[in-house]
């Protein structure tokens, strides 16, 4: 029974959904700004708001836990140097999701993930 799993499956196996999630979050990453499907949007904010606050701890095994999600060493680099000294004032909430519009094709609800 799925009692209390509130985890979003995208309809895909756990090593896609993680392999999806690790290339979102890397391409916000490094361009801020990505625009995707609501559903994948509100699925990758918890992901990346954990990123950002490990980052912000500026350890080698804050690093090493990075990079466990995030392959790149240019996505790791920019999130320990560039984003998270820019949040360190700021508890959470460092995602902005801004819906706009469905899809052409199959009328999916487009949104855009950026960091605030």
């Amino acid at each position: 029974m799925r009692h209390q799993k509130k985890n979003a499956t995208l309809d895909r196996n756990s090593a896609n959904r993680r392999s999806l999630f690790a290339n979102l979050a890397e391409s916000l990453i490094l361009h801020e700004k990505i625009q995707t499907t609501s559903a994948k949007a509100k699925a990758l904010r918890p992901v990346v708001e954990k990123l950002i606050s490990k980052a912000k701890a500026n350890t080698l095994a804050a690093r090493r836990e990075i990079m466990r999600v995030v392959y790149t060493q240019a996505a790791v680099k920019k999130l320990m140097e560039v984003i998270a000294p820019r949040y360190s004032e700021r508890a959470g909430g460092f995602t902005r999701i801004i819906k706009t519009g469905n899809r052409k094709g199959d009328n999916a609800e487009k949104s855009v993930i950026e960091l605030v």
